[in-house]
C-alpha cells in the first residue's frame, strides 16, 4: 500500500509519481464519492495529493463553455476529496493556481496568501471556489502554482507550449520549476501543513527570457514574434484576458522552505530540457 496517493494522471500528477516517494497515481474521477471512498479505505495513505482538475484544451478558454465539467473537477471533485481524507485522517495537499490574482498586488511585493483574488475567466473562478472551501479545512494544505517549467518536454511544459507558438504575448510573471514543486510538496506533507502556500520560485520571468534560453540551449533557428497582451486579445488568438501577477511566497519561508530563484532555476531548467530534447529526436 501507498503511503500517499495521487490524484490527476495529468502532467503534474505523472511527475509527482515518479518523483515522491512511496507514491501511486490512481485514476479515480475525484468528483466520484464512492469511487473515493473505496480507494481510500483500501490503500490507506497518510497523504494525498489532488492534481486532478480541468485546465481545458487547447487551453483555459474551453473552461468558458465547459462550465459544468470544470466546475464538477475543480470545485466539487476537490471538495469531495477533501471530505473523503478528513474520514479517514488523510492529509491532503491540493494543487491550486495562481492563476486567481490578476494584476498588481495591493501591498508590494506580491500577491500573498491571504489576499483576496479577482479571478476574471471561469477557470480561475473555480480555482478560487475551491480555495475558499478547503483553505480552513485543518487536514488541508492549498499549494498554488503558475504556469508550470518542467526539464522533460510535454504539451503542458510551459517551455513546450511557448516554442509552439509563431506569435507569444511579452509578460513578466512568476512561475513556477516543477523540480522545485516537487521538493515543496513532499515537505509540505511530511510536516501535515495546513493552509495557503504560493508554490512559484522567487523572482519573475518574462517569455523574451524564457524563449531567448530555448533558442541558446535547445533550438538556435528559432524564431518568435512578440506581442503585447492587447493585440494577444484584439487578434482573437484567446477570449479572455489571461492572469498575470507576482507572488510573494511569506507561509513557506516561514516553515524553512525555499524555492531557487527564477533566473538560476530557468537556465539549470532549460539546459536539462535540452538534453532530454536531444535523447528523444
Amino acid at each position: 500500500m501507498a503511503h500517499t496517493l495521487i490524484f490527476g494522471r495529468g502532467f503534474l500528477g505523472q511527475t509527482l509519481e515518479q518523483t515522491l516517494p512511496d507514491a501511486k497515481l490512481v485514476p479515480v474521477d475525484i468528483s466520484d464519492r464512492g469511487a473515493v471512498q473505496r480507494i481510500l479505505q483500501d490503500e490507506k495513505p497518510t497523504a494525498v495529493v489532488n492534481a486532478a482538475g480541468k485546465t481545458g484544451r487547447p487551453n483555459v478558454d474551453w473552461c468558458e463553455t465547459h462550465q459544468t465539467e470544470t466546475s464538477r473537477s475543480n470545485v466539487i471533485g476537490a471538495a469531495v476529496l477533501a471530505e473523503a481524507c478528513g474520514e479517514v485522517g488523510a492529509h491532503l495537499l491540493h494543487l491550486g493556481s495562481g492563476c486567481i490574482f490578476y494584476g498588481d498586488s495591493p501591498t508590494p511585493g506580491g500577491w500573498r496568501e491571504e489576499d483576496f483574488a479577482n479571478p476574471t475567466s471561469f477557470y480561475s473562478r473555480s480555482k478560487y471556489a475551491a480555495d475558499l472551501l478547503l483553505s480552513r479545512m485543518p487536514h488541508v494544505a492549498i499549494l498554488r502554482l503558475r504556469m508550470p517549467i518542467a526539464s522533460k518536454p510535454d504539451p503542458r511544459n510551459l517551455i513546450t507550449k511557448l516554442a509552439a507558438y509563431k506569435r507569444v504575448v511579452d509578460v513578466e510573471n512568476s512561475v513556477t520549476i516543477v523540480e522545485d514543486l516537487v521538493l515543496v510538496v513532499a515537505k509540505l506533507i511530511e510536516k501535515r501543513a495546513s493552509g495557503i502556500f504560493h508554490g512559484t520560485n522567487s523572482g519573475t520571468m518574462r517569455h523574451r527570457d524564457l524563449l531567448a534560453l530555448y533558442k541558446k540551449y535547445v533550438d538556435p533557428k528559432h524564431q518568435v514574434e512578440l506581442i503585447s497582451e492587447d493585440e494577444l486579445l484584439s487578434s482573437g488568438l484567446i477570449s479572455k484576458a489571461r492572469s498575470n501577477c507576482f507572488l510573494a511566497s511569506p507561509r513557506l519561508e516561514e516553515l524553512g522552505i525555499a524555492m531557487r530563484p527564477v533566473s538560476l532555476a530557468l537556465e539549470e531548467t532549460m539546459q536539462a530540457y535540452a538534453r532530454a530534447s536531444q535523447a528523444t529526436a
